[in-house]
């Protein structure tokens, strides 16, 4: 079976409310009709009224939940709600009833008041718009220091390395981690990885350098960040600094890193920095033909994941269906 076979198997064992906030683009309503169909999840679509048209009205009488936010009986309610979690930053009430009327900010805001359980958006919205409000109203999840993302790859015909089924992190949104913020991403994803697949994480710090055959600022982070990993985790295999080839084939970590319990067969790549992350992801999604799911995003107190404008109504069902995941496994911690 293959990983998202699994994962939309998995989602359908414990069935979860999941927001899609961008129900003006024909994908989310085709993805919100598949969502419902397979009956991954309940899905609730957001609208505004101005762009509630025949096409999304349609879903109501489908069985599928439609919010228009300007009709919803909750819009005051949700109104004080973020007047009282912003009024420290400055927000007044009047910009508060006006936030509280976009999608992104009316979808947070249900979840934040315990009405769902995860949200997806990101299709027609930049990816700075839709985590802002996440990270304003929801904010990370306990006992986590940094939010981050990654990607799930799975790589067909795989020849000649360890394994098919990768997460590779962080590809979306720290720009340049230190290493103790690198430190947590590799522990996150892991964590990650752990539930979303049920495999066991082996993770490579990775760099230009194996084992100090180079030196400098940019191999002493990841060196850093590997200790702080294994200090505040010990039985999680990680090692580093690895180069990628000794990361995952097994030939060259025979030579380069011999006694590594993790060259050469990790399946969690932490790169150490969004440049080499973003180019390594996109590499193997278009030049190994590999399907890549995310930006997953990681750390927040309830799920919001971020799409790409380009995205299929395949794609929405995808993150759909993984941020039910993240659901469960929030509500297991």
């Amino acid at each position: 079976m293959k990983l998202l076979d699994r994962i939309v198997f998995q989602a359908k064992q414990d069935i979860q409310t999941i927001i899609l906030a961008e129900g003006r683009d024909q994908r989310v309503i085709e993805a919100a009709r598949e969502i419902h169909s397979q009956k991954i999840a309940e899905v609730i679509v957001l609208v505004n009224q101005v762009d509630a048209l025949e096409e999304i009205t349609k879903l109501s009488k489908e069985g599928i939940q439609v919010i228009i936010v300007e009709q919803s009986p909750k819009l005051n309610t949700y109104a004080k709600l973020l007047f009282e979690l912003r009024k420290s930053k400055g927000m007044t009430e009047v910009e508060a009833n006006q936030w509280v009327k976009n999608t992104i900010y009316f979808g947070v805001l249900m979840m934040k008041n315990m009405e769902a359980d995860g949200m997806v958006a990101g299709s027609m919205t930049s990816t700075g718009d839709v985590l802002r409000p996440a990270l304003q109203i929801l904010r990370t999840a306990p006992n986590v220091k940094l939010v981050s993302s990654f990607f799930l790859m799975d790589i067909p015909d795989a020849r000649g390395i360890s394994a098919h089924e990768y997460a590779f992190s962080d590809c979306g949104l720290v720009v340049n981690p230190n290493a103790e913020e690198l430190s947590e991403i590799a522990i996150q994803t892991a964590k990650s990885f752990d539930y979303l697949t049920k495999e066991e994480p082996r993770v490579a710090m990775l760099s230009f350098s194996t084992y100090g055959s180079a030196s400098g600022d940019l191999v002493d982070k990841v060196v850093q960040a590997t200790n702080i990993v294994k200090d505040r985790y010990p039985n999680l295999k990680v090692d580093g600094e690895l180069q990628l080839d000794a990361a995952i084939v097994p030939s060259v970590a025979s030579k380069k890193a011999p006694n590594s319990l993790v060259a050469g067969q990790a399946n969690v790549l932490i790169f150490p920095d969004l440049q080499a992350g973003n180019i390594g992801y996109k590499l193997v999604e278009r030049m190994a033909h590999a399907d890549a799911y995310g930006p997953i995003t990681q750390g927040l107190a309830r799920p919001v994941n971020d799409l790409s404008r380009g995205c299929s109504s395949k794609d929405i069902v995808a993150v759909a269906a993984i941020t039910a995941l993240q659901s469960q496994q929030n509500k297991q911690l």
